[in-house]
């Protein structure tokens, strides 16, 4: 049996485009596709304790192997029992290779053939990340999915510098793979996703997705898009980039967390995506809402004793108004972060679950053109 047919199932392809439900085996439970993932840095997604995440009814989340790398460290956490015994979340993990700090902490580290020589941000020590240690540590954390180290270059740099990145980020992809299979002969259970770079350049996108595709693995993830592009840019690669890669096998496309952008990469056949925009807008007083995003810190909220978004049933909504939350927000208590994160991923997860439904009714189309006109028409 191939990887493909063992780990993903397609339920069912949107008659009125590519849109498509399926199923994600992974070793801790199942997970319903499309999916939105959330980001939790440190083991934790921010201000939000694993009971709510069940509560919202989530399959997976994110780790970073780069924080987790620096602290507490990945000894700790094996000795913990991974990242399932440490957090007490037990259901799926997909951790990142720590490549995304390769392009956001660019002034802290150095890439070269081997791997990539970083200082910590957080004192200042040396430290090597190989596509062979990074799989460890991985490994270590006993991550559901773990990825390939990687190279991200951003949006409007020189036609060489992509090329460098991809031909690394090709490299170290044929290394990484060695060095998983050994940690699954020693009895790993994980799943490796190799990443397709190639910056914004239509052959280079092509190249890195044959090159990806030449090879079996249990699921492709996507990466430089959502870089500082243009929006109009990020779906033409997008949209580019997909016919190159197997229909059958899961696709990702990282770091993607707006109403607009999940939906064109459903759109365009995409299965799962991640980002820390919901719980960073929450914190920073944004909610999502069916009219758009709402800002609470806002006066005209002050005698608004209804809820953040009346079509929501989530209990923030059943339970508080704007007047008290936008009350919570400016007094900067805690609970403010708290309550917001859980409305915002819960209104995401509640747009995946109907997304599903209307695939699975093709109509995915016209929900996709109802939800955003009424998200336009803003608060």
């Amino acid at each position: 049996m191939s990887e493909v047919l063992k780990y993903f199932d397609i339920k069912h392809k949107s008659a009125d485009g590519k849109a498509r439900t399926g199923t994600l085996h992974l070793p801790h439970g199942d997970v319903r596709t499309p999916v939105f993932m959330p980001v939790g840095t440190n083991a934790t997604v921010k201000a939000i304790p694993k009971d709510f995440l069940e509560e919202i009814d989530f399959d997976i989340i994110l780790a970073n192997t780069y924080h987790l790398f620096l602290r507490p460290g990945a000894d700790l956490i094996a000795e913990a029992g991974g990242l399932h015994g440490f957090s007490q979340w037990k259901k799926n993990f997909l951790t990142d290779s720590g490549g995304f700090q390769v392009f956001s902490l660019s002034k802290l580290r150095k890439i070269t053939e081997e791997g990539v020589r970083f200082q910590s941000h957080i004192d200042g020590s040396y430290h090597m990340f190989t596509p062979e240690n990074v799989v460890q540590t991985q490994t270590k954390f006993n991550s559901d999915i773990q990825m390939q180290l990687d190279v991200c270059s951003g949006w409007g740099v020189e036609r060489r510098e992509a090329e460098r990145a991809l031909k690394i980020t090709s490299d170290w992809l044929l290394r990484a793979r060695k060095e998983w299979e050994i940690q699954r002969e020693k009895g790993y259970k994980g799943l490796l996703f190799p990443i397709v770079q190639g910056n914004f350049f239509e052959d280079l996108r092509q190249k890195s997705a044959e090159f990806v595709s030449s090879m079996e693995w249990a699921g492709i993830a996507i990466g430089g898009l959502s870089v500082g592009e243009p929006p109009a840019e990020f779906k033409r690669f997008l949209n580019y980039t997909v016919p190159f890669l197997p229909e059958d096998k899961p696709k990702y496309v990282m770091g993607i967390g707006t109403p607009e952008y999940i939906l064109d990469a459903v759109e365009a056949g995409i299965d799962m995506f991640d980002c820390v925009l919901p719980t960073r807008n929450a914190r920073n007083g944004s909610y999502f809402t069916r009219q758009g995003m709402l800002s609470i810190k806002q006066e005209r909220w002050i005698h608004d004793f209804g809820p953040v978004d009346p079509e929501c049933d989530c209990k923030v909504c059943r339970t508080y108004s704007k007047s008290y939350l936008r009350h919570l927000f400016k007094e900067q208590e805690i609970l403010s972060s708290i309550l917001a994160s859980y409305h915002n991923l819960y209104f995401l997860n509640k747009m995946l679950k109907e997304i599903r439904i209307a695939i699975d009714e093709d109509r995915f189309q016209q929900y996709k053109t109802d939800f955003l006109d009424k998200f336009h028409e803003g608060v």
